[in-house]
């Protein structure tokens, strides 16, 4: 009889993906029950997101200036974004943030003074033609917004910048969600890149382009509480791209 450890090997269970419902009580658990702070997390996730897209677009892939436009929404993916410009800027990439509706939280002010103090560009508008934006920049990050918005409720000025990211030729890298999706519309910008914090969320089943997951930092106990059923990340990185 062949008792192999081929033979013996228990089948990983999928990939469990979250409704945002599922993703808010499981940050606000790690919030609360696990002591993490908001700016940790905030730092954790926009250095991974930096991470993610050095390694969708190196800078040996991109043209002569490794320009990058950022945009940055009101709430916590905006933030996220902030702090991803920043590292991108570190590694030697050349970020510009679009920051429409700035926060007056202080978290946010905070994020924003160290991008102006490692001299990252603000833009004050975004050009009306959409193929000023393909001459100007390799990529767009879409930090604008996150699972905690419904597509009904978007409003100006983020409906017209999504309209004009329906339409640029250039890649688009999405933090946690592409903006404008839920699970029952996946119908308004097309990244080429997908970056999902804690674990995928239900509206990325379907998602065809690049996807990375950003979920080693949660504690194992929490992992297996919400049975998410994480993949094998590689050596000490902190992120994994999925099949």
């Amino acid at each position: 009889m062949d008792y192999s450890c081929s033979k013996l090997e228990t089948p990983r269970k999928p990939l469990r993906y979250l409704s945002n419902e599922e993703a808010a009580v499981l940050e606000a658990e790690l919030l609360r029950e696990y002591r993490f702070g908001p700016q940790q997390l905030m730092e954790i996730w926009g250095h991974a997101c930096a991470i993610a897209i050095t390694k969708a677009f190196p800078l040996s892939s991109l043209k002569r200036h490794p320009t990058v436009l950022v945009i940055c929404g009101p709430s916590q993916n905006g933030c996220i974004g902030l702090a991803c410009a920043r590292h991108l800027r570190m590694f030697d990439y050349m970020p510009t943030v679009y920051y429409p509706k700035r926060s007056t939280l202080a978290l946010h002010r905070d994020f924003t003074v160290q991008c102006e103090k490692t001299d990252i560009p603000f833009l004050s508008f975004l050009p009306a033609e959409v193929q000023l934006i393909n001459d100007a920049y390799n990529l767009v990050v879409d930090a604008i917004l996150g699972p905690e918005t419904e597509p009904s409720d978007i409003s100006e000025p983020y409906s017209s910048i999504l309209l004009a990211l329906r339409h640029i030729r250039i890649p688009i890298a999405s933090v946690d969600i592409p903006s404008g999706w839920d699970e029952a519309n996946v119908d308004c910008i097309n990244p080429t890149v997908l970056i999902s914090l804690m674990a995928p969320k239900k509206c990325a089943v379907g998602f065809s382009g690049t996807h990375y997951l950003v979920g080693r930092i949660l504690p194992y106990d929490i992992q297996r509480k919400y049975e998410l059923n994480a993949p094998d990340y590689h050596g000490t990185d902190c992120l994994v791209e999925l099949g």
